[in-house]
């Protein structure tokens, strides 16, 4: 174990996934987080002292050269989807990126990968989406070779898009969404971490990457496979977008009042990004590129899944029990 990397935000959804096959690749494994005691549960990912989490605060330069020293490769995935406090969007997306990259420039590590997004694009409406881009600029500024993935919604058992609408289908009849005919295509996270330790490995070529599943389909569609597979009937109702911006701007509002207290379901970015459909682009390197077989939908999510049921994990003896004859 002589080869070391340091994974930024290693403890999270997709970096813990990261972390786990770095490890049974024989690396030592730095997680970089910003709360130490809530990732000792990547420890056991490794032997004993192979995967160590580290306190690191990507705002920091003197924070990220300590846990960027002696490392082989770095791989970032840290993001926000909603700004809390000093960690917006341009903090973290775009001058937490490059941070990273021009310090692990300075120090001759020797690879990068960096997880942004599909839909990154200087010119985005989304400021999510212009910080997305412009961290990946920042990357390329310093680490030419680096491996840029842009993955699409990801999906597993710790995501917060089906775990998220599943658990709200408990609460009522209905299930709002916003862009309900906003097309995706999601990727499952163990196939994204795949193609984030092939980058880090050094077995493909540096550039960008865009990381979809095998299924493309609106956001409607997308609810109506969870719904069967947790097996409740909801109606989906689409908010139009002008309805979801005046109700984000209330929700917005109440926060500022609240001071933070009050926060809603949506906000008026992800309303405009939600406005735009999140697939890959006929030009793109893909999973396919990376010798990465895609992960279907429906080989994953009952996995997870089943306990948003009405019954959880007695619904399928509940079934069969009805077909007892008395």
């Amino acid at each position: 174990m002589s080869q070391l990397v340091t994974i930024f935000g290693g403890s999270g959804f997709v970096g813990r996934y990261i972390a786990r096959r770095m490890a049974k690749e024989g690396w030592r494994v730095r997680v970089a987080v910003r709360n130490v005691n809530e990732a000792m549960f990547v420890r056991p990912y490794g032997v004993v002292g192979q995967v160590e989490p580290v306190f690191c605060n990507i705002r920091d330069d003197a924070s990220v050269a300590a846990v960027t020293d002696g490392a082989d490769a770095v791989v970032n995935c840290v993001g926000v989807l909603d700004e809390v406090g000093k960690n917006t969007f341009s903090a973290v997306q775009a001058e937490g990126a490059e941070r990273i990259a021009r310090v692990a420039a300075s120090l001759g590590v020797g690879r990068m990968v960096h997880v942004s997004a599909i839909g990154a694009d200087a010119q985005a409406a989304s400021q999510y989406s212009r910080t997305k881009a412009a961290g990946e600029a920042g990357v390329v500024q310093h680490m030419p070779s680096a491996v840029i993935l842009r993955p699409s919604i990801i999906f597993g058992p710790e995501d917060q898009f089906f775990n998220r609408f599943a658990a709200m289908s408990r609460l009522g009849p209905i299930l709002p969404v916003v862009g309900a005919n906003t097309r995706f295509q999601p990727v499952f996270v163990d196939d994204v971490a795949a193609a984030a330790v092939k980058g880090v490995l050094g077995k493909v070529e540096g550039g960008i990457y865009e990381l979809g599943g095998p299924d493309v389909n609106s956001f409607r569609e997308l609810m109506q496979q969870m719904l069967v597979i947790i097996r409740r009937r909801r109606l989906i109702m689409n908010i139009p977008f002008w309805a979801a911006r005046m109700m984000a701007a209330g929700f917005t509002l109440a926060r500022a009042l609240s001071l933070g207290l009050i926060r809603g379901p949506v906000t008026a970015d992800q309303v405009r990004n939600l406005a735009v459909d999140n697939v890959v682009s006929a030009e793109a390197k893909g999973l396919e590129d990376l010798g990465i077989c895609t992960t279907a939908m429906e080989a994953v999510l009952p996995d997870y899944l089943w306990r948003f049921r009405p019954s959880g994990q007695y619904d399928a003896i509940k079934e069969s029990a009805k077909n007892l004859k008395a």
